[in-house]
């Protein structure tokens, strides 16, 4: 069994307009834009990171908004819901503020003890704020939630699964534990992690298959220390029969890439260098950022990306 991985480091999805993904982020759900950059594979498409103030590992919701994507439609085989950490006493404020600005699938509900607020993202994304008793990590509230109520980071990630028991599995090697089971949800937790600690598997055996579009989950990854643990995971994953991708430079962490029997594509990212290596923290997202190979597509990408807002 690993011990490396340290929770969840950032999960990335799709949208269709940049500009409304960018407002829902930061002034509806108070995250900051931490990085503002193009996709490696599709640079005429943004690439848009919300965190807290640095973008701290196990805060980083990450997107691609492809102009014109169709809407995903939901099933197995793909991370179903996405679950923000906030402290107890919150979902009244949260569900005030959502329902003022026009959020759909707003739904209280209870899971594991906890408190939980459904909501739906500007493609009928699926996510949750949970209520938790206590959560050390410092929130980015400089977008006009009050610190108390303020998004510390992931709670946790819901897979929606046909058959949950492989993909359980593989979980578990890579360090997480058992945590409950209510219905068909399994609960599973990694120690001593950073935060973003929990996975709840979702057995949906007679469900159809996801199709991916706008607000469909593109992937999900866990966080290691640095590139030499992420050398430890990659090895002992292809010795477990895992397809692992070679380790891939993506400027602000290194990844490593493979699909799970489930279908769910994961990574696993270093916590190194950080989002700040090519603009300090106080202006980070303000600037269109480039990957190296990028950099001489600038002149046509500053005119033809959309424009975002603040």
């Amino acid at each position: 069994m690993l011990s490396q991985i340290k929770g969840i480091h950032h999960i990335t999805s799709m949208a269709k307009d940049a500009d409304e993904n960018n407002r829902f982020f930061t002034h509806t759900l108070g995250l900051r834009r931490v990085k503002k950059t193009v996709n490696f594979d599709a640079p005429d498409v943004y690439h848009l990171y919300y965190a807290d103030r640095t973008g701290t590992p196990g805060t980083v919701m990450t997107y691609f908004p492809f102009p014109g994507i169709a809407r995903g439609r939901p099933g197995t085989g793909e991370v179903g819901t996405t679950v923000f950490s906030v402290l107890q006493g919150s979902l009244d404020y949260w569900q005030d503020r959502l329902t003022q600005n026009n959020v759909a699938g707003l739904k209280k509900e209870e899971r594991f003890g906890e408190n939980r607020l459904l909501f739906e993202g500007p493609d009928g994304d699926g996510f949750a704020l949970a209520e938790v008793e206590s959560d050390g990590r410092a929130p980015w509230t400089e977008d006009g939630v009050p610190e108390d109520k303020a998004i510390r980071g992931f709670h946790s990630a819901s897979l929606r699964l046909r058959d949950g028991g492989p993909t359980e599995e593989l979980l578990k090697f890579m360090g997480y534990e058992e945590a409950g089971q209510s219905g068909n949800i399994r609960r599973l937790t990694v120690p001593n992690g950073n935060g973003a600690n929990v996975i709840d598997i979702e057995t949906l055996p007679s469900a159809n298959p996801a199709r991916q579009g706008a607000g469909s989950v593109h992937h999900i990854a866990f966080a290691v220390e640095n590139r030499q643990r992420q050398l430890e995971v990659q090895r002992a994953l292809a010795e477990n029969g895992m397809q692992v991708t070679p380790v891939i430079d993506r400027d602000y962490f290194y990844a490593i890439y493979f699909r799970t029997p489930g279908g769910v594509l994961f990574e696993v990212a270093t916590n190194e260098p950080g989002f700040d290596r090519d603009e300090p923290v106080e202006h980070l997202g303000e600037a269109l950022k480039l990957p190296t190979q990028h950099e001489h597509l600038r002149p046509y990408l500053e005119t033809h990306l959309a424009p975002i807002g603040d």
